[in-house]
């Protein structure tokens, strides 16, 4: 199942609820979900992540480390490391 940008158009607190149900449902099927809301990725781990980001013109996908950011994890929610742009998936200018 492949779904973007699936918190559009929700009130913010049926994000968390949304996040659940795909939760749930990536316990029976693949998922792959498009977003670029923090609200939405604060509902799940480093380990669920994988990002997509342009480098030299095309785009490459990267599972992320879950080391690299647990110093980072003790302040900053996963949401609020990818707003500031600390995950990569920010906007490049090339």
């Amino acid at each position: 199942m492949i779904i973007d940008e699936p918190e559009l158009g929700l009130h913010p607190a049926a994000v968390s609820l949304l996040a659940e149900l795909l939760q749930v449902a990536s316990r029976q099927t693949q998922v792959i979900v498009a977003t670029q809301s923090p609200l939405l990725i604060d509902n799940f781990s480093v380990d669920d992540m994988i990002v997509m980001s342009r480098k030299d013109g095309a785009s490459t996908m990267e599972r992320l480390d879950p080391e690299d950011f647990s110093i980072w994890l003790e302040n900053y929610s996963i949401g609020e490391l990818w707003a500031k742009n600390v995950i990569a998936g920010g906007p490049v200018n090339e």
